[in-house]
């Protein structure tokens, strides 16, 4: 395990450079078809929430027992729930102000909402990929493709707000290095007490975390830059290839 644990921070460093990168695509490509973003957003859904369910929530049921397991994937979901309820920040939904007015604080929030939720998720990809790499790394890359529309959110209204392509760019960048902090405090705290108990409980908390952010976050976007036919063919495509990536890595 701890032969993974630089691995894990360069995984969870790139999916959270991904955000930086959306912030750059929104201003070097014109026009891009989002819907080619709603159908990469249901894939890394696909491959989440297939995980979460199949691979995770059973391994730690396994070791934990159903109770256990049970309350910690569900200590994950409401972990979610109230940060998202608690930080106040706007869902992304593709769409920018065309008046670009009173978009700074807005943009300001945005970002700040982005950073909190990109915790969990630091943390998610660095627990995961320590306990098992072949598990950690479709998982930061299903990471990583829902970071670079966040970053798109994030860049657009500021940009509209101070005409400052940098400034804007350099704000979705930090919001996307707050994964890599993450799994930095999940390695300093959860490492000196990692038992067999500690680590499958993490690994049921980190299933119900991803899944919430699948509910909450990705399809909700998802579908606002498509449709939830578009949605559902990228989640589909997810799960048939983590069926046949598991299978061949069983």
């Amino acid at each position: 395990m701890m032969e993974n644990v630089a691995t894990a921070l360069i995984l969870t460093t790139l999916a959270g450079l991904a955000t930086g990168v959306g912030g750059l695509i929104a201003y070097f490509v014109p026009k891009p078809d989002m819907r080619y973003l709603s159908v990469s957003l249901g894939f890394a859904t696909g491959v989440m929430i297939f995980i979460a369910f199949v691979d995770l929530f059973s391994e730690a049921r396994e070791v934990l027992g159903n109770w256990h397991a049970n309350i910690f994937f569900l200590a994950g979901l409401l972990t979610i729930f109230f940060l998202d309820k608690v930080v106040p920040h706007s869902h992304m939904n593709g769409r920018a102000d065309p008046h670009c007015d009173r978009l700074y604080r807005g943009g300001i929030m945005l970002a700040l909402g982005i950073a909190i939720h990109n915790l969990p998720e630091g943390a998610a990809v660095a627990l995961v990929s320590m306990a098992d790499l072949s598990l950690g790394i479709p998982i930061a890359i299903a990471i990583a493709i829902h970071n670079i529309p966040e970053g798109m959110a994030v860049s657009v209204p500021l940009y509209c707000a101070t005409s400052d392509r940098k400034k804007a760019s350099f704000y979705s960048f930090l919001a996307g290095m707050a994964q890599p902090l993450g799994a930095i405090l999940a390695i300093l705290i959860l490492m000196p007490f990692l038992t067999d108990f500690v680590l499958n409980a993490s690994i049921a908390f980190v299933a119900g975390i991803m899944v919430m952010i699948c509910f909450d976050e990705l399809i909700p976007i998802a579908n606002s830059y498509g449709d939830e036919h578009l949605t559902n063919i990228g989640i589909i495509s997810g799960i048939c290839v983590m069926m046949i990536a598991l299978a061949l890595f069983h």
